[in-house]
């Protein structure tokens, strides 16, 4: 693959002709998709977590998302160090808005110290900056938590839940092997206004209580894996006016390149397989995506 298809920002240097080629391979960034016809927002993406051969700076990377038409991202906190960096980056740059929460399997941890009372309030002390404009990501994750630990993350999504509502913040959730439960949750709580299931892991089924409860769907590049038959089936019957796109990056690379290093500037080659998948014209799902996300989060200027 000619390197010089990779953004500049992303260029890794010569490789060592001791290192092991396929290794190497694995930490470089894939080449960059064809631009969008309408530009689109990454509506969840981690800029502190390093990935790939080396940093890349926040500007740097929009830039590279920028050139293929994505325009701007939502950086998320996972925990109070990313949270804080979250509220600093958004300072940094006007193509970011961002996200702050406690990670479902990190409210544990907190709950084990001793600290997730403080640790919820001083996410909600960074909530409230002006360009903060979600709570997030939290939710449940039966995957890698499970015994006392569900109780507490359990708990802390109810808090997160109401941060949310009282400061009017979109709630932007993690949902892994758990949507009965998280749908559970939200209506016990009573959901927020707004709410975003960050890379949608559903089915028809969810899909449709999204549908019906006007809940946004963000699809990552988990669509495009050939095992992920239930994520094309939810995106067959979401409804067009609740869908979004992410990358979760460095995370979830989109087909062909899985297992490479995800960045913002991906999102074309997901957004280009949701219009495969529904027989949508291209210009038209970004414009719908591009709208979807404003409603969400608000405007970025």
């Amino acid at each position: 693959m000619c390197d010089s298809s990779i953004p500049a920002a992303y260029r890794a240097p010569a490789a060592d002709a001791t290192t092991d080629p396929d290794a190497d391979r694995r930490r470089d960034f894939p080449p960059a998709p064809e631009p969008l016809p309408v530009p689109v927002m990454d509506n969840h993406t981690h800029l502190d977590f390093p990935e790939g051969k080396g940093p890349v700076g926040i500007k740097a990377a929009l830039d590279a998302a920028a050139a293929v038409g994505v325009q701007g991202a939502v950086q998320v906190g996972c925990d109070l160090e990313s949270s804080r960096f979250t509220v600093e980056a958004v300072d940094l740059d006007e193509r970011l808005l961002g996200a702050v929460a406690l990670h479902p399997n990190d409210a544990p941890h907190y709950a084990a110290r001793g600290e997730l009372e403080a640790a919820l309030a001083e996410i909600e002390q960074l909530a409230a900056h002006p360009r903060i404009r979600a709570i997030g990501e939290t939710g449940l994750d039966f995957y890698r938590t499970e015994g006392e630990g569900l109780r507490h993350q359990e708990y802390s999504f109810r808090r997160h839940i109401d941060i949310a509502k009282r400061l009017d913040l979109t709630l932007q959730i993690h949902d892994r092997d758990a949507h009965d439960d998280v749908v559970r949750v939200l209506r016990e709580e009573g959901a927020p206004e707004r709410v975003v299931f960050h890379c949608f892991s559903g089915d028809e089924d969810l899909a449709r209580t999204c549908n019906e409860q006007g809940w946004w769907m963000s699809f990552a590049g988990t669509l495009t894996f050939k095992n992920a038959a239930n994520l094309r089936a939810a995106l067959a019957v979401a409804d067009r006016q609740l869908v979004m796109v992410e990358t979760d990056a460095p995370f979830l690379t989109p087909h062909p390149h899985r297992g490479r290093p995800n960045a913002s500037y991906m999102v074309p080659y997901t957004v280009r397989a949701m219009a495969e998948l529904t027989g949508s014209d291209l210009a038209g799902l970004c414009t719908a995506i591009s709208e979807n996300t404003a409603r969400a989060y608000g405007s970025w200027s």
